[in-house]
């Protein structure tokens, strides 16, 4: 299963109609297609990294959020938790699997008997049969067919459950503004599914903290930590106090990537650069651009403020910005602003090409109350 794209109307602070599609647009070169696109069937082509930019405060996380909720209804069928007003939500979700292209289409609502979580309301499944001559029409709702559902769910169950019949895995959303003293047992809980290496751990450690050499758990609560040759015990809270934030989340975000990568679902970051070295962020990026690593067509969907991390970027169609005045409202940066490829992005910001420049004469006004 890979999501293609998301159009929501009601959804939080964003405009009606909000949109975001994952299919390649721009022209697709040999270069591209081994290394910036993945080919999810023939012809197919969505990205192996997408990056969100934006001013503060501009919608970045309303946009990741929104594709959480597409994964959630995608990968266990239902929405809860979510701390939102779920009503007059409306959503159409796009994606592909084994062969067909789908269109799921619900309203949403609040429900009345079970806490925190969404009723399904006037779903609708539409399907067409993927074929290479056809590519272009795959945003076209009239190219696919309504799907006839044989059987009933819950009110607060996705009929896409008759698509994809069990739940799985299908992203992993990391803040990093979280608690990090739960990031241990989280990187030992993704360990564990994933089957990753002892040795895997290892490495990461290695590359944020030069004096760490090894981890182990205990139990939930307690583990043995390698410093500088010697083995230390601590509990959760004890270890996240003596090892510095960004390793910390450091070790979470990369073990996730490894989990991801290895398992070929997609990773959500929000603030990806938080804590972390630019070139920290850089190498996770190219990880998911190298088709000898990602060999399972897993996407890194990140927001960040680094806009240099863009120039890691061939192309610009994988690339959204995000706008609010009032609304949030998002944009392609290959559909709107026809940036050449060979164009530094980070260049055009600092132009700001995007309109998505630092207010300065706001930070004058603060300078000049801050003289007096």
């Amino acid at each position: 299963m890979k999501l293609l794209g998301v159009k929501a109307t009601g959804f939080k602070n964003c405009c009606d109609g909000f949109c975001m599609d994952f299919i390649a647009k721009s022209k697709k070169t040999s270069e591209d297609k081994e290394y910036e696109l993945l080919e999810i069937d023939e012809g197919l082509y969505a990205y192996g990294t997408v990056g969100i930019v934006g001013k503060n405060a501009s919608g970045k996380t309303s946009a990741l959020e929104l594709l959480d909720w597409c994964y959630d209804i995608l990968s266990t069928f239902r929405l809860s938790g979510k701390k939102s007003d779920y009503h007059g939500i409306h959503l159409e979700v796009l994606f592909y699997e084994e062969g067909f292209i789908y269109k799921y289409v619900t309203q949403l609502d609040n429900s009345d008997t079970l806490e925190d979580r969404a009723v399904f309301l006037e779903q609708k499944l539409f399907r067409k049969k993927y074929y290479k001559t056809k590519l272009k029409q795959i945003m076209e709702e009239e190219w696919l067919e309504k799907c006839h559902i044989d059987g009933e769910v819950p009110e607060d169950f996705s009929i896409v459950f008759f698509v994809l019949k069990k739940s799985r895995i299908g992203e992993l959303f990391y803040d990093l503004t979280a608690d990090g003293a739960e990031g241990y047992p989280a990187t030992f809980k993704f360990m564990k599914l994933g089957d990753i290496s002892p040795n895997i751990l290892t490495d990461i450690l290695k590359i944020f903290d030069e004096n760490v050499t090894g981890l182990k758990q205990v139990d939930d609560k307690n583990y043995i930590l390698t410093y500088q040759g010697v083995e230390k015990s601590f509990s959760n809270s004890e270890l996240f106090n003596f090892l510095s934030s960004g390793t910390t989340k450091g070790i979470l975000l990369y073990i996730a990537a490894a989990f991801s990568l290895k398992a070929g679902f997609d990773l959500i970051v929000d603030e990806i650069e938080n804590h972390f070295h630019k070139t920290l962020v850089e190498n996770l990026i190219l990880l998911y651009k190298d088709k000898e690593v990602n060999r399972h067509n897993a996407t890194l969907y990140f927001s960040t403020h680094y806009c240099e991390l863009l120039d890691l970027f061939n192309r610009s169609d994988n690339i959204w910005v995000t706008h609010s005045n009032g609304k949030v409202e998002i944009s392609n940066m290959y559909e709107k602003y026809g940036i050449r490829t060979e164009l530094l992005k980070s260049k055009k910001f600092y132009q700001n090409a995007f309109d998505t420049a630092v207010n300065y004469e706001a930070l004058m006004e603060l300078k000049k109350e801050l003289m007096q």
